[in-house]
């Protein structure tokens, strides 16, 4: 595949060259905590009901918005919505005028340095379904790489 993303705008991607931008690192998928005060988002230690926690995928990806009505879709955000996605997603970099990192599956060519890296949530998740609504603030997290 070629260097699609480093000639096309985000919006005149195709199918296929969207999906591959998304390395699979499943922190979109976890549970976010904003504050009313400053607007600055936490993330929690909570994956959505349909993230696999094992494939760090979305268990029904093309009927997800409609499982879970705040999944975020990206082709759908509006300007003041990209902070909810981590700094690290390949979207948000891109949107913001900035280089996929060298452990994008993209660029180093497997998911495994991007694990390696620490980027996915694979092994360090819960299912939110196990945590009461008045406990998220418990679950904060405060990952280096976030």
């Amino acid at each position: 595949m070629s260097r699609f993303w480093e000639s096309k705008k985000l919006q005149d991607l195709d199918e296929a060259e969207w999906e591959a931008l998304c390395d699979g690192c499943g922190r979109c998928c976890l549970q976010k905590l904003e504050c009313e005060d400053t607007g600055e988002i936490f993330y929690t230690d909570l994956a959505c009901k349909l993230f696999d926690l094992n494939d760090c995928r979305c268990k029904d990806y093309q009927h997800r918005v409609e499982k879970v009505p705040d999944c975020i879709s990206l082709r759908k955000l509006q300007e003041h919505e990209w902070n909810y996605m981590p700094d690290t997603c390949a979207y948000r970099l891109l949107k913001e005028g900035k280089k996929l990192a060298l452990w994008h599956p993209l660029i180093s060519g497997s998911r495994k340095l991007m694990e390696a890296e620490g980027i996915s949530v694979k092994g360090k998740v819960l299912p939110e379904q196990y945590v009461h609504e008045d406990d998220l603030e418990d679950h904060i997290i405060h990952w280096i790489n976030f």
